[in-house]
């Protein structure tokens, strides 16, 4: 009966350290903020000149990407915000 259960506990830790090392193995990120801006200010002006062209689905597309941009930046914004650090304070 132990052993059944000693199985068991083992079989229910390994998930947990399968999704340890998927974390591990994406690494660090990073957030390089005036860059990801330049891109989302780039992907607004392309979108301007496709409207401007009458090509108001590509557009669409671009602003999008801005949007998408834009929201990574404010997630790293709020993680650094909201980061206590290495030491908790």
């Amino acid at each position: 009966m132990s052993a059944a259960l000693a199985g068991g506990v083992l079989f229910a830790a390994v998930p947990a350290q399968a999704a340890q090392g998927a974390v591990a193995a994406r690494g660090k990120v990073t957030c390089h903020i005036g860059q990801m801006s330049q891109e989302a200010k780039a992907h607004r002006s392309k979108a301007a000149k496709l409207d401007a062209r009458g090509q108001h689905k590509a557009a669409d597309k671009e602003r999008a990407k801005a949007r998408a941009i834009e929201k990574r930046i404010k997630q790293c914004q709020d993680a650094d915000k909201n980061n206590p650090g290495p030491f908790g304070g």
